[in-house]
């Protein structure tokens, strides 16, 4: 009875969470349970609601929910890649089947009109809504929670709208201004109808609140899997919200916060042997089960997906699109690289540089299957990382450069490069630095460090930056774009504003 129960579940939430408001015009299936019955349901079984939140955390990694068959759409990992694109790290250096072309090309942020400006805004509304539907069913926003179980899963639900609404607030706003400039509809609730743009002030606020309120809510839990958030999470992601709004108090909040991380004794920074595929002289990987990027276990990594065979990933997914060890685009004639112009500003002695293969750029020794055998894993079992330690200590460092405080931000740099060269000596340069040099080796260590992570996007925009494109991109090599230009940002999509007719009132 209670799997029945569990599967009706996770099959309610699925139409609730379809995340347009269009898809209210579509037949409802005759077995779809109103949210109070499913209230009632959880009279008998509480540990109902988990399905829930089980399948709201699914969503991150399930082909097609951006809403469309197409092999870039497959959750978080995939907007991922579209991030690291958009901000020039990532090349796409070959067209053999063009996936990621129209964002290797600038075409996609000019045209509203193409699928890739829809899945990231279907994908993260159809999260919103999840997150809405558990809300919902809990008893609403401001419901007092009778237990600690639901109290957690409250905490969880409004991280994760926050989560969702921070991701939109990248990709479809030129970044927080005064606050007046209309950017987003909000929903807090699966029953309000169609909304117009709310301002960034609004649309930040309501992250803010929901992720305070995530960290009190989730004071004292501990997960049983890294998918699901908790309350370093919470902070994390708070972090990252502040940090983009950008004001004064909110920079050193973003220091206390990432603080509280890093003292976490849960979490340390990875050793060079856990960030770089390290061979003997006969040519033979040393470290194949501490390298690669690809296990969630990995003692850096706060957020992230353990990935089984039982889920069926396989070419559509973030393996199947960055790593030549596994049956991928990157393999067959799609390859991604680091920038050229990236890759030749990691310094000598930075274990790092190792990452990347020397000619192709490809990231051969920063991802990979462990057997590393070209093009074999077929179904895929290496992990997904969404956040990991390193990004709040280079946010902490960030925030204090922000806050001129150089001297603390040079130090707590250093805490990072002390594990990514092989000498002090080699890092040493970091003490002359102040004021914006400071600042822009901050940038330039978060784009190394953080290199197919998706994160170079998030920290080019909250520091208001312009890239210039390397001679290795088949596309507007050499030319500039800066963080504000028509090329970072996507329009609307064509589906939203047709269907909502309130959407610029």
């Amino acid at each position: 009875m209670k799997k029945k129960l569990y599967t009706v579940a996770l099959a309610v939430l699925t139409v609730f969470a379809s995340g347009c408001q269009e898809d209210f015009l579509e037949e409802k299936p005759t077995q779809q349970l109103s949210l109070e019955q499913i209230r009632e349901a959880a009279k008998t079984d509480p540990t109902l609601y988990n399905s829930f939140v089980s399948g709201l955390y699914s969503t991150m990694y399930t082909p097609g929910t951006g809403g469309t068959t197409g092999h870039d759409d497959f959750g978080q990992k995939g907007f991922d890649i579209f991030a690291d694109m958009l901000a020039s790290d990532m090349v796409l250096a070959g067209t053999t089947y063009g996936w990621y072309s129209g964002i290797a090309r600038y075409q996609v942020t000019k045209d509203f009109t193409v699928n890739q400006t829809y899945t990231p805004w279907r994908y993260y509304y159809r999260v919103i809504r999840s997150a809405n539907t558990l809300i919902d069913l809990l008893g609403g926003n401001d419901a007092v929670q009778p237990d600690t179980n639901t109290k957690q899963l409250m905490g969880q639900a409004k991280a994760m709208r926050a989560y969702a609404y921070f991701y939109l607030a990248q990709f479809y706003s030129k970044g927080y201004g005064d606050g007046t400039e209309k950017i987003l509809p909000v929903y807090t609730s699966t029953s309000m109808p169609n909304q117009p743009k709310s301002t960034s002030a609004e649309v930040y606020n309501l992250m803010v609140s929901d992720l305070e309120a995530a960290i009190v809510a989730l004071e004292g839990y501990t997960r049983d899997t890294k998918n699901k958030v908790d309350q370093h999470v919470a902070k994390g992601l708070l972090a990252y919200v502040l940090a983009a709004r950008g004001s004064q108090a909110d920079l050193q909040r973003v220091v206390t916060l990432t603080n509280d991380i890093i003292s976490a004794s849960t979490y340390r920074v990875l050793n060079p042997n856990e960030v770089v595929a390290q061979f003997d002289a006969a040519g033979q990987i040393t470290n194949r089960t501490t390298a690669g990027f690809n296990n969630v276990a990995a003692p850096s990594w706060i957020w992230g997906m353990d990935l089984v065979l039982d889920y069926g990933l396989n070419l559509i997914s973030w393996w199947g699109q960055v790593d030549v060890f596994s049956y991928s685009y990157a393999w067959a004639g799609d390859p991604k690289t680091i920038d050229r112009s990236l890759y030749d500003a990691i310094r000598p002695g930075d274990i790092r540089k190792g990452q990347f293969h020397a000619t192709n750029l490809q990231p051969r020794n920063k991802f990979f299957h462990p057997d590393r055998v070209i093009g074999k894993q077929r179904f895929m079992e290496t992990d997904y990382v969404y956040m990991r330690l390193e990004e709040m200590i280079l946010l902490n460092a960030e925030a204090k450069a922000r806050l001129n405080q150089d001297g603390p931000a040079r130090e707590m740099l250093k805490t990072l490069l002390a594990k990514r060269f092989t000498s002090a000596s080699d890092y040493a340069y970091v003490d002359d630095l102040s004021g914006q040099a400071l600042k822009d080796e901050i940038h330039l260590q978060t784009r190394i460090e953080l290199w197919g992570e998706g994160k170079s996007y998030l920290s080019l925009k909250r520091n208001k930056r312009t890239v210039k494109r390397g001679s290795n991109h088949l596309f507007e090599a050499g030319n500039s774009f800066a963080w504000d230009s028509d090329e970072m940002t996507f329009d609307i999509p064509q589906a939203e504003v047709l269907n909502n007719p309130v959407l610029n009132d």
